[in-house]
């Protein structure tokens, strides 16, 4: 047989590609979403629900999803940026902002469906393990879902769980073990439950601004600007998080942040140019040459 050159083009490459554009991109891992949307047979049309937690450099967001063939609903959805309403303003994206997003989102969820007088969780969070379960078998189940954590790592005391935790002590069926907790030991298998309580509450926090004040007092200043503005410390932080828990469960409703208008008189930041038709358009070209005339002086004015 002759020599034949093997050309190595796009088709030839396009082969090794990964066959999913979201997985190329790094945005979904559709091992896992194959099994948290497909549901059994035998419940037919019946959605599986589905926490979502992702994370931001500023935010948290915590969204309840269920899958249909046109793509993914967002049943009800809470936000770490929402917080503010609720008397915490500083450290947003920490494990107890988390706690505190995740049982929002419980609550919310819950009144829109009318189930949060039935199931109402965890009335005072003590980091102990619960699993919210049915009252009688004749009324109305929990509120089942799933977490879905996409590609964040689910090492043991991430953020992620803190998310579960508060949605879980808000009243949502959320399946899942303690091992993933902070404070869990993997030798003897218990859950140390003041742990989880301080991180609830902030305490690791309170505890790392007390070693930073001592130890270097221009570095805790800098990175704690935020809390020495607003005169926050660590004493501060447990009954922050307590009133903040006892705000959410009494009004979770969703209240849209109101946007600012320009005063009357004056222009928007951001106004759109109106398109010009025709007509318009062949008028600022002849002013355009009428004025280049007048200057340079060709313009008969007699």
């Amino acid at each position: 047989m002759p020599f034949v050159k093997l050309a190595k083009d796009k088709a030839y490459f396009k082969r090794y590609q990964v066959k999913y554009r979201r997985r190329r991109e790094g945005k979904t891992d559709y091992y896992a979403r194959k099994r948290l949307i497909t549901q059994a047979k035998n419940k037919y049309n019946t959605p599986k629900y589905r926490m979502v937690v992702r994370f931001t450099n500023t935010d948290i967001i915590c969204q309840i999803i269920y899958a249909k063939i046109q793509g993914d609903y967002v049943l009800c959805s809470a936000y770490s940026h929402e917080l503010p309403r609720y008397g915490i303003e500083v450290g947003l994206t920490n494990w107890a902002a988390a706690y505190c997003t995740g049982l929002l989102l419980a609550r919310r969820v819950l009144a829109k469906l009318g189930l949060d007088s039935k199931y109402e969780g965890v009335s005072e969070a003590d980091g102990t393990f619960s699993i919210t379960e049915a009252e009688d078998e004749e009324g109305p189940q929990p509120f089942k879902v799933f977490l879905d954590v996409g590609l964040k790592r689910t090492t043991t005391g991430a953020r992620v769980f803190g998310a579960l935790k508060g949605a879980s002590d808000g009243g949502l069926y959320v399946p899942h073990s303690e091992k993933r907790f902070p404070g869990y030991d993997n030798e003897s298998n218990e859950l140390d439950s003041d742990m989880l309580r301080d991180y609830i509450f902030g305490q690791h926090v309170a505890n790392y601004m007390n070693m930073l004040q001592e130890e270097d007092e221009e570095k805790y200043k800098r990175q704690f600007s935020r809390y020495v503005a607003k005169n926050i410390s660590s004493d501060d932080i447990e009954d922050l998080y307590a009133k903040a828990h006892a705000s959410i469960r009494a009004d979770p409703s969703f209240k849209p942040t109101e946007k600012k208008k320009p005063a009357p008189g004056e222009k928007p930041k951001f106004q759109k140019k109106q398109r010009l038709n025709a007509k318009q358009r062949q008028n600022k070209v002849q002013q355009k040459k009428l004025h280049y005339m007048r200057v340079h002086g060709l313009l008969d004015e007699e």
